[in-house]
């Protein structure tokens, strides 16, 4: 993590925040440690933000702002640096996943969205905004794609996905569509190095994330992390115990799905069945 002192407080609205908490809790006499005890956070989450490393929170800003007395500067520039093109419950999620050293998911009836065809995609977000312009579909598109470049980045992350076989038979977006995501699919985690597919198939039967999604980040120099989703609403989840209990869960989860070799034939054959007329 850069130290506080290297941070170019104009690289962009974050760094300003970061660099602004910074001033104002030296001003005030504080070290990081002091200043999260009386935030209700530890030191080094109050160091994530002033490297710049974290999105501030809009909370945790109202808090700052209280305890060091800059009435509500913060929170505007708090505001001005949680700017983002994906949705605003996503946004902390979708940045940690650029920082992650190690990703793992799990999707109940979804292909993750790093995973996903542009017309997977396009489906999806209309059935999920079935009242929006053809522009602001096609943003989510965009935004979407764009999140996958991430798997080819130099510094690219482990991606271990787990998925229910009831998503490889959802036939969003029909046959063709479904197809064509299973078959991109299984190219991409048969060429990709740094990617694990597998299949949590039905005889699995319950296991503690059935009606679960869930990311678990894994970081070099932060502890770990994990986002949950629901329809419309995201929780980012960073308490050490909830963190531990989500990360038994996937273990639990892996170690019941298919092998990776025994989960592509299983991808390969869904694509087929949605192939035959």
């Amino acid at each position: 993590m850069p130290l506080p002192k290297d941070l170019d407080p104009y690289a962009n609205p974050r760094a300003f925040y970061g660099a602004e908490l910074r001033r104002l809790r030296e001003a005030a006499g504080l070290s990081q440690n002091e200043l999260g005890e009386r935030a209700f956070c530890s030191g080094t989450y109050i160091g994530l933000f002033e490297a710049a490393e974290r999105r501030p929170q809009v909370e945790i800003s109202r808090a700052l702002d209280a305890l060091l007395g800059s009435g509500e500067h913060l929170q505007r520039l708090c505001r001005l640096a949680r700017t983002s093109k994906v949705a605003g419950y996503f946004a902390d999620a979708a940045e940690l996943q650029q920082r992650a050293s190690s990703i793992g998911s799990f999707n109940s009836m979804l292909v993750l969205g790093l995973l996903q065809t542009e017309s997977y995609a396009r489906a999806l977000t209309r059935s999920a905004h079935p009242f929006a312009d053809r522009e602001a579909v096609e943003g989510h598109v965009r935004t979407r794609m764009e999140r996958a470049s991430l798997l080819d980045s130099p510094t690219a992350p482990v991606l271990w996905v787990v998925m229910h076989e009831a998503a490889l038979l959802v036939p969003v977006g029909g046959k063709g569509v479904m197809a064509e995501q299973l078959l991109h699919l299984a190219e991409q985690s048969a060429s990709r190095p740094r990617l694990i597919t597998q299949v949590l198939p039905f005889a699995a039967g319950a296991h503690p994330l059935l009606h679960a999604s869930m990311t678990l980040m894994q970081f070099t120099e932060a502890p770990a992390v994990v986002y949950t989703e629901a329809a419309y609403s995201g929780q980012l989840v960073e308490e050490p115990a909830l963190v531990e209990q989500h990360s038994s869960a996937y273990d639990l989860a892996r170690a019941a799905a298919l092998s990776p070799e025994a989960s592509l034939d299983r991808i390969a054959s869904a694509a087929k069945e949605f192939l035959t007329p």
